[in-house]
């Protein structure tokens, strides 16, 4: 599961409408904005921590010589006291709690962690599996390739990469 920084305003935008629909929280219409800042920086600093973690754990494979990235990574979080490589999910949700209690901007919040977990679980999951469509919709576009051949990979990753500035994803 990945989230891409060209999904970040639309999530914030969609997380808070749910949460103040669903009547988790109060915002004044004039702070609705800098409550959707708020949740922007609480994703923008999970992919920052992401990729940092990422880019550790390949650097310290490529020193070693070998191993396994996700293992490295998960050992790297771990070290660090991050749930970002196990639950991702569960750790921009704990985040995002934690913002709103803390935050200036929100004028009540009225539901507990749980229902939170019950109302954000399914949207972080929807937007964070656009890799999972990304990844069908280049393998139609290339099936006519013998998959696992130089060509197969080279176009793969011609079509991944325009596939995602066209929607604007990374």
């Amino acid at each position: 599961m990945r989230l891409y920084s060209g999904q970040v305003p639309a999530v914030a935008q969609e997380l808070l409408r749910a949460l103040m629909e669903g009547e988790d929280l109060e915002v004044e219409d004039q702070n609705i904005p800098e409550v959707e800042e708020d949740i922007q920086s609480v994703l923008k600093e999970f992919i920052r921590l992401d990729r940092e973690i990422g880019d550790q754990a390949r650097n310290e494979i490529a020193r070693r010589g070998s191993g396994s990235v996700g293992r490295e990574r998960r050992k790297i979080a771990k070290q660090k006291g991050l749930s970002v490589v196990d639950d991702p999910i569960g750790y921009i949700i704990e985040q995002l709690i934690e913002t709103f209690l803390h935050s200036h901007f929100v004028e009540e919040v009225y539901s507990g962690d749980n229902a939170f977990r019950r109302k954000l679980k399914p949207l972080l999951e929807r937007h964070m599996s656009v890799q999972q469509e990304l990844d069908v919709e280049v393998r139609n576009k290339i099936k006519n390739l013998e998959e696992g051949s130089a060509a197969w990979e080279i176009e793969y990753e011609k079509v991944m990469g325009n596939l995602k500035r066209t929607k604007n994803l990374d």
